[in-house]
This record gives C-alpha cells, structure tokens and sequence, in this order.
C-alpha cells in the first residue's frame, strides 16, 4: 500500500464538474493499493498517517499531528501509484490491486479515518477525477508499507 501524503492548505476533488469532496488546512492523500494489502496493512498505514506530525508548532517545528491542528483528510484512491515503469515508455499496473478488493480497502480506509478524525471527503473510486491542491509548504511525503513492514 502506498500512500501520498500533501499537507495542503485546501484541495478539491471534482467528478463531472461537481465538487464531491473539500478541505481546508489538513492533507491531501492520493492511496495506491496492491494485489498484496490487507486490512491490517491499512491499519499501519493509518496509524501512521493520523500520526505525521509535519505541522509547524508554536516555535516552527514540525511538530504537530493532524489532530492536533484540528486537520482535515481528502483521500483519494490512485491505483497509478503502482505504475511499473521498468520495460518500454508505457507503465504496466500489474501489480496494482483488483479494483475490487481494491475498493473495498479505499473504503475500509475511509471509515477508519472517520473515526479519528471530524472531517474526512473523499473522491470517487474508479471516476475520472481533477483534484486540486495548494501544497502547502511545499511538504510531500511518501509512505510504502513495505517499508513500514521492514
């Protein structure tokens, strides 16, 4: 599982030229899954990601989790974050998850989210999506449970 973690000062998702899903201060996350993740995989990602503290603090440090800055979460699911672009110029998504197992984790990641935090928007999975941001910082942060797993 991977996840790409923008604190944004505001990001929209818009499917067929209507805003489904809106924030302000908070991160904007794009989730890849792969035909390996599990709930309990997610559960790491999760915890790990309701837990960045990459908010500055009274003194300028990075310091603070979402919670603590009253954060918002967009997530959206990006299953190009497992592009494999090793032979040729075309990527291969092999090893991105079936979408339905799939959706079936972006949801369980939805509603996992939902109760840590107030406010969680999230796109449409599977939709043809424009999602806009203003990064805030900029501060970009990648996550791969592989790494987590080591």
């Amino acid at each position: 599982m991977r996840f790409v973690i923008q604190r944004v000062t505001e990001a929209s998702v818009t499917v067929n030229q209507e805003v489904i899903g809106e924030i302000g201060k908070g991160f904007l996350v794009l989730i890849g899954v792969s035909e390996e993740d599990t709930k309990e995989i997610a559960d790491k990602m999760i915890k790990k990601l309701i837990g960045m503290r990459i908010f500055e603090d009274e003194n300028g440090k990075t310091n603070l989790s979402l919670d603590q800055v009253d954060g918002e979460l967009l997530l959206i699911s990006q299953f190009t974050l497992y592009a494999d672009c090793k032979k040729g110029n075309r990527p291969s998504f092999t090893k991105a998850g079936a979408p339905e197992m799939a959706e079936e984790l972006y949801e369980y990641i939805i509603l996992e989210c939902k109760k840590a935090l107030p406010k969680v928007e999230r796109g449409s999975f599977g939709a043809d999506m424009k999602v806009s941001l203003l990064n805030d910082g900029p501060f970009t942060i990648v996550l791969d449970s592989d790494d987590l797993a080591k």
